[in-house]
């Protein structure tokens, strides 16, 4: 008798140190990772990326806000003048090392393209060091996506004069999901606003594309807007002096709106909400 109960002890001993092993391991410590493309340009990057961040910090005191970045271009410059940045990896290694278990990552990429991809990929490759770690989607991840933003962006750029048009410059990809700018487009025109119009840099429709589109619409003026979070290198450099200049030398008066999607209050409400939807 004196053994069996000496065994239950012994037991019992053992199932309290798991249960209190496994309440350090669950702590509670709950974390959202901010993923941002990133820039160098600081003036864009406290009214867009710093914004965002804090607007999620306020949305969701019972976690702590993080930010990385997956330009390792942007990193490296940043280094450079000794502002530190880090990628997702990096700091989910940290939040690992630091006891966090639950742990949600938004991205404020515009598409689910190559960046996004990759985003998921590095996740999965750390998710068994961690009870919980959900993915929010991009901006315009969904076909309501696309239509609430073609809302928010026709009230904030109205054109009223049928010779005066918007032109929305994205970033665009070789990728598959590339295929969303031509989305948005449609809805435009779909929701009443056919004098707003989308065109990307690196993918389709193309600048000459729109050049075309214009023409046939009888265009005599034409503003351009970034569909970007960040009104950084392309808005500056590509936006403001390449698009600018090729529009006017086929004959549009041209006006700019550098302004970055970050900066809008409503866009920065849909990746509260995609991180709702992640939790």
């Amino acid at each position: 008798m004196k053994k069996i109960l000496i065994l239950f002890s012994a037991l019992a001993i053992l199932a309290g140190c798991k249960n209190s092993e496994t309440q350090v391991k669950d702590n509670g410590k709950k974390a959202i990772v901010m993923v941002h493309f990133g820039t160098t340009h600081d003036t864009t990057r406290n009214l867009t990326i710093d914004a965002v961040n804090l607007q999620v910090e306020t949305a969701f005191r019972e976690s702590d806000v993080f930010e990385a970045y997956t330009s390792r271009i942007v990193i490296k410059r940043l280094k450079d003048r000794g502002i530190v940045k880090r990628t997702p990896i990096e700091v989910l290694d940290s939040l690992s090392d630091a006891g966090y278990k639950k742990v949600t990552i938004q991205p404020t990429h515009i598409i689910p393209g190559k960046e996004y991809q990759m985003l998921l990929a590095e996740a999965d490759s750390l998710k068994s060091r961690f009870n919980e770690i959900k993915i929010g989607k991009p901006l315009l991840f969904s076909i309501e996506d696309s239509h609430v933003v073609a809302g928010i962006l026709a009230a904030r750029n109205p054109s009223e004069n049928p010779s005066h048009h918007i032109l929305y410059v994205g970033h665009g990809t070789d990728d598959p999901a590339t295929a969303v700018y031509s989305q948005i487009d449609y809805i435009f025109r779909a929701q009443g606003f056919g004098n707003s119009h989308v065109a990307t840099i690196e993918g389709y429709p193309t600048l000459d594309n729109a050049i075309d589109l214009l023409k046939k619409a009888n265009a005599k003026k034409v503003t351009l807007v970034p569909l970007m979070f960040v009104a950084g290198d392309h808005a500056v450099n590509d936006i403001s002096v390449e698009w600018k200049k090729a529009l006017e030398d086929n004959g549009f008066q041209v006006e700019l709106k550098i302004e970055g999607l970050g900066q809008i209050p409503q866009i920065r409400n849909l990746f509260i909400n995609h991180i709702l939807e992640a939790k």
